[in-house]
């Protein structure tokens, strides 16, 4: 009875995890789709504690268990409470590590169990290796090579996002890399078909180059490329967890790996595709890197001209219809809600205002999405980008935030551009361009704008979060 109330259970997570992300496609009911997928999830976890048991055996060492579900819960909600939208890139990866750790260390212990059947027996102590079976040590090893891989490059693309850690390389780098890989896979199979005596120490060895191959395979990706990279690693996460539910028969470990590796994985795609990349460009091409700084791109001629907030103020107040270019330099003046506060100032007035968003806006996978969502803008004028660049075509005024990179007419007229072939927001397609940035420095990609120089584009500079304070006053003064 308690066997077919746990497949209950894991059938009851399993089916949750996939209403929940049928639900996150849609901004109304995403926050409904996390609980119940979250629910499902607590469900399983608490039916594996009680309910599981081998060989007439359940589970024991309850205070430890409990003790580490109390203290991640609690840090965990102390830091997703805490966290800054700006930071939340940061966050994806560094939990999008913790998972890969996990999925290594339990590759780390079903080892210890497989090769001799008892875990507390060192693995340097073990002598004998025959019998092993195969398809475990492969499933073991995938998820150790995957999942360490997963954690040590993402805890590099968080540093890098927070800004600890600079983009690094070296000549032949890539070569370096190919070969770390190459070591690993050799070692594995080593492993698994020559010599097994050999085992411990090519283990340790594959855990070793494992770390080092995630480390040196994201230090070279530039941060323009970070969001394909956060969602590929997020898709190696999701595979090596769903080793540890082949090792473990467990349905809803497996059926959460599989549709977080698969989800990981199509995002990769769609983003690769939006930037017209593929995804061997992106880990070898080291696009937006500290090397590519200002390399390639055509010089800039004439200057640029700036904007009052008086005449900004007249020029979108008047407006049959205005867009709106969100990027990270709203994210990170925290000026969503600001931004909220303009649209519905302008719609008084009977101006249209849409949202145009780029695929790869901001530091991760549908970071201006979320950022506008918490400021709770419709999700009916949040334009995608093949719609809004139609829509261009009829807009007044593009007022742009922040965003650079994804709007740099570079990428479709100069072929010795970095990001050329690259397909961004049209936004030199509307009658006039304000562009609202700090400075004139480049983007996040390392390349001069040459946006910023067209004879339509006006430029407010300053803080995003002031400076439409300053505009919506201004407006309501018309």
């Amino acid at each position: 009875m308690e066997l077919n109330l746990l497949a209950l259970c894991y059938l009851f997570g399993s089916i949750s995890f996939i209403v929940g992300l049928k639900m996150l496609s849609n901004p109304a009911s995403a926050r409904k789709g996390n609980l119940f997928a979250a629910a499902g999830m607590t469900i399983a976890i608490l039916g594996t504690i009680f309910l599981y048991e081998e060989d007439g055996v359940k589970l024991g060492n309850y205070g430890w268990i409990f003790g580490g579900l109390i203290l991640g819960s609690v840090v965990g909600t102390l830091m997703a409470k805490r966290v800054q939208m700006t930071s939340m890139p940061e966050m994806v990866s560094l939990f999008n590590g913790m998972g890969g750790a996990c999925a290594a260390l339990i590759s780390i212990i079903e080892f210890r169990h497989l090769v001799k059947g008892n875990p507390t027996e060192a693995i340097s102590e073990i002598g004998s290796f025959s019998g092993l079976d195969q398809t475990k040590l492969l499933i073991i090893l995938l998820g150790l090579i995957i999942g360490a891989v997963s954690f040590a490059g993402s805890m590099i693309a968080w540093g890098k996002l927070n800004g600890k850690i600079k983009d690094f390389s070296f000549k032949g780098q890539h070569i370096a890399n190919l070969l770390l890989f190459a070591i690993t896979i050799l070692l594995a199979a080593d492993i698994i078909i020559a010599r097994p005596g050999e085992t411990p120490l090519f283990f340790y060895l594959i855990i070793f180059f494992s770390v080092l191959y995630g480390v040196f395979f994201v230090l070279p990706i530039g941060g323009a490329d970070m969001p394909v990279v956060i969602s590929l690693l997020n898709s190696f996460t999701g595979v090596a967890a769903a080793c540890g539910g082949f090792l473990y028969s467990n349905k809803v470990m497996l059926t959460g790996g599989i549709l977080v590796g698969a989800a990981g994985t199509l995002l990769t795609i769609l983003m690769c595709k939006a930037m017209n990349r593929s995804l061997k460009n992106v880990l070898i091409g080291s696009f937006g890197s500290g090397a590519n700084t200002g390399q390639g791109s055509a010089a800039m001629v004439g200057s640029y001209k700036e904007i009052s907030l008086s005449d900004a103020a007249v020029v979108m107040g008047y407006a049959n219809k205005v867009m709106i270019v969100p990027g990270y330099g709203l994210a990170v003046a925290q000026a969503q809600h600001v931004c909220h506060e303009l649209e519905k100032t302008l719609e008084a007035r009977g101006v249209e205002v849409k949202y145009a968003i780029h695929p790869v806006a901001g530091r991760m996978p549908g970071h201006m999405n979320v950022l506008l969502a918490e400021a709770d803008v419709s999700y009916d004028k949040l334009l995608e980008m093949e719609v809004a660049n139609e829509e261009f075509k009829t807009a007044d005024v593009v007022l742009i935030l922040g965003a650079n990179d994804v709007v740099n007419p570079a990428a479709k007229s100069d072929p010795a551009s970095p990001i050329y072939g690259m397909p961004i927001l049209e936004v030199e397609e509307a009658k006039h361009v304000i562009v609202n940035k700090r400075s004139m420095k480049p983007g996040y990609a390392g390349i001069e704008n040459q946006l910023f120089f067209q004879p339509k584009t006006s430029m407010l500079f300053g803080d995003a979060k002031k400076a439409l304070q300053d505009l919506l006053t201004e407006i309501r003064n018309i």
